[in-house]
């Protein structure tokens, strides 16, 4: 099982960034179909921004968060860095959902489409994610901070699979 890992390793960070790329760009194309306002160009930009976030951003966001949470368990990593990580990706997935909902909001009529300025979303993906490069890399000890007792310790409940140990 432990030969798995580097494989389960790239295969998270690979989707991770597809997940980031695409956060990154469709706050951009949002932007852009304000300018396009009408014409057959709008329609195709409308179309391209819809299929990359069903059919590439959002794949790749649920596989990322899959493999990581495999990783979590296959490695046992449950320490606090981890958890401040975890808080992390679920701003990620805020951030997605977000985006996901502007992408949606052309089609339920022109008075629920807002108007889109790219740079709120890029600067909260920008700080998110180096918040968790400082986390994956530095793996600060955070032991210090007042996490609840069942966050630092673990309570004793087996696991429904094996996990092997480090």
């Amino acid at each position: 099982m432990l030969g798995l890992l580097p494989h389960l390793k790239v295969l998270h960070i690979l989707f991770l960034a597809v997940w980031i790329a695409g956060l990154t760009a469709l706050p951009v194309l949002l932007a852009e179909q304000d300018r396009a306002m009408r014409g057959p160009f709008l329609g195709r930009l409308r179309q391209v921004t819809h299929r990359g976030f069903i059919w590439c951003v959002t794949p790749a966001a649920v596989l990322t968060v899959a493999t990581g949470t495999s990783l979590i368990f296959l490695r046992a990593v449950f320490s606090p860095w981890m958890f401040a990580k975890l808080v992390c990706v679920a701003a990620l997935v805020g951030l997605h959902v977000w985006i996901g909902h502007a992408i949606a909001a052309p089609s339920k009529g022109p008075q629920s489409a807002a108007r889109w300025v790219p740079g709120l979303p890029l600067l909260l993906l920008c700080l998110v994610v180096a918040a968790v490069l400082a986390l994956v890399l530095g793996k600060p000890d955070l032991d210090r901070l007042p996490f609840p007792i069942w966050l630092r310790q673990p309570l004793g409940f087996s696991l429904p699979f094996d996990s092997p140990n480090p």
